[in-house]
């Protein structure tokens, strides 16, 4: 049984390793399609690169389904503005 028990436990991580792996690759696929949608570049990932006004620092962000950073804050004037310069073409990115 330790064969079958081995073999068993040997199955399941690679299956596990493999839904991994296909949980990211969809993740990376998504994230660099929407940043190329809205214009920006990439990292390897697919994050788009751009620099955050609300924390005035170099940030690879994943975009939402509406092509706004992840971390966008509505009531943050900060992040307004980051979505408005998206949208017009004009975010300083890195």
């Amino acid at each position: 049984m330790a064969d079958d028990d081995r073999l068993a436990r040997f199955i399941r991580d690679t299956l596990r390793s493999a839904e991994q792996q296909l949980s990211d690759a969809k993740k990376a696929y998504k994230n660099g399609k929407r940043s190329a949608e809205a214009g920006l570049p990439r990292d390897e990932e697919g994050r788009a690169r751009i620099v955050c006004r609300r924390h005035a620092e170099y940030r690879a962000v994943s975009m939402d389904e509406q092509r706004r950073p992840v971390c966008y804050d509505a009531e943050n004037p900060d992040c307004q503005g980051c979505v408005e310069d998206i949208r017009g073409g004009t975010i300083e990115t890195w």
